[in-house]
């Protein structure tokens, strides 16, 4: 079945790359690893954050929902193509080029960052799972721990499947979200006034726009983006390269869209919903109950739905990002079931401990906002050495872009360490 999987898809990407296979279609089977990546930036952290975000400060943060989803498409782009032109992923590039001492310490914070990425996948389907089928948390853990397991197994049958799978995830939230808008009254005028105007009124809305950078810039999504597109087509030489690193560059802009798009409809729900009345709603568990009464059982329902899918989805692919880190850093591939039991005992230890799943679920996504530098920096590093890249190094604009972008997380993630430790931050109030 693996063989038969991928050696159909090569084949046609074969076909388009020799020019007997054309048109608009064509490009269709070269689609998949951006759209496997992009589940990562609509998983249950960006759930808590941006409905926090619409709760407590109605539109106004959602310029940091575009700023970030700029900075993932641009960062998500880079992975792809250092993945489609040195067939290495990122951390295999790591372990060629960094220091043996730097490797371990980059392997240690990406695996404190998959963990956090964990607890937020696996809390969020567990709660909606919980407040769909009136279950314990406990158990919807359990049930999603099963469910996820069980489509891991289809990685063995080869890319294809998989990337068939996780599409259809996304279509469930995509299409969930664009029945909430439809359900829920939006002002368009104060939305797109939010988009191109920042603002940050206060220290918890700083504390906010973090977590929404983390919940969206993943570092997970980076490293494993890498690694979904290192061998996957058959190139003969840099002109094939050039078509397949366009053909990604397309799917990247048109996958991280959708879940900008899915991301921003999101805050628009909360906002609509919860700041004028219930502005102190900040778990999804309220969130819930409250739309009950105010938009009626179908919005909470599809809520719900949506969350499901994203849960499961993202966890899916935050462990096949695990095995990718690990296999990469330090060359040791683990049996799916062990890692999936490994990432998941932080979630299920917060659970049973009785902490609230909401306020964990944003600090997990802070937690991936502190880490996400690593790969960042080290994504600029080669996808700009020529020795490595060769003519497909990034020339001086995107370049800086990248520094640029890089140079926001940094700066936000400062700021928001001041904050922690008690530090006075100017212009925001405490």
């Amino acid at each position: 079945m693996t063989f038969n999987s991928n050696t159909r898809t090569q084949s046609a990407m074969s076909e388009v790359l020799a020019g007997t296979r054309r048109g608009p279609r064509a490009m269709l089977v070269f689609a998949g690893p951006a759209i496997v990546a992009s589940v990562a930036y609509m998983d249950p952290g960006n759930y808590a954050t941006n409905i926090q975000a619409g709760a407590g400060y109605g539109y106004s943060l959602l310029w940091v929902v575009l700023a970030a989803n700029l900075i993932a498409m641009l960062f998500q782009a880079l992975s792809a193509r250092v993945g489609i032109v040195t067939g290495r992923n990122l951390a295999e590039l790591c372990k060629d080029h960094f220091p043996r001492p730097v490797v371990l310490v980059m392997w240690f914070i990406s695996e404190i960052a998959a963990m956090a990425t964990d607890l937020a996948e696996f809390l969020g389907g567990a709660i909606g799972l919980a407040l769909l089928f009136n279950m314990p948390l406990m158990a919807g853990m359990v049930v999603t721990a099963i469910v996820t397991y069980a489509l891991l197994l289809f990685e063995k049958r080869g890319f294809r499947p998989m990337e068939l799978i996780i599409g259809a995830l996304v279509a469930v939230i995509g299409l969930c979200y664009l029945i909430e808008v439809f359900i829920a009254p939006i002002a368009w005028g104060q939305a797109a006034l939010g988009v191109v105007t920042p603002s940050l009124p206060d220290a918890t809305a700083l504390t906010i726009a973090v977590g929404i950078i983390g919940a969206t810039v993943m570092p997970h999504a980076i490293y494993l983006h890498s690694g979904l597109t290192q061998a996957r087509a058959v190139m003969r030489d840099d002109a094939d390269r050039r078509k397949v690193v366009k053909f990604s560059n397309v799917e990247v802009v048109l996958a991280l869209s959708v879940a900008g798009l899915v991301n921003m409809a999101m805050v628009m729900m909360a906002a609509s919903a919860f700041h004028i009345g219930h502005s102190e709603v900040a778990e999804i568990e309220t969130a819930y109950h409250t739309l009950t009464p105010l938009f009626g059982v179908a919005a909470a329902g599809v809520f719900l739905l949506s969350l499901i899918a994203s849960g499961i989805s993202s966890s899916v692919v935050g462990t096949m990002a695990g095995q990718l880190i690990m296999q990469g850093f330090i060359n040791m591939r683990l049996p799916i079931w062990f890692r999936r039991l490994v990432t998941m005992i932080p979630a299920f230890a917060v659970v049973a401990m009785g902490y609230n799943a909401t306020e964990a679920l944003v600090m997990s996504q802070v937690v991936l906002s502190i880490a996400l530098p690593v790969p960042m920096v080290a994504l600029i590093v080669f996808s700009g050495r020529a020795e490595i890249m060769g003519d497909f190094r990034t020339g001086p604009l995107v370049r800086g872009l990248a520094i640029l972008g890089a140079a926001i997380v940094l700066s936000l993630n400062f700021v928001l360490l001041a904050q922690i430790f008690g530090v006075p931050i100017p212009g925001l109030a405490g």
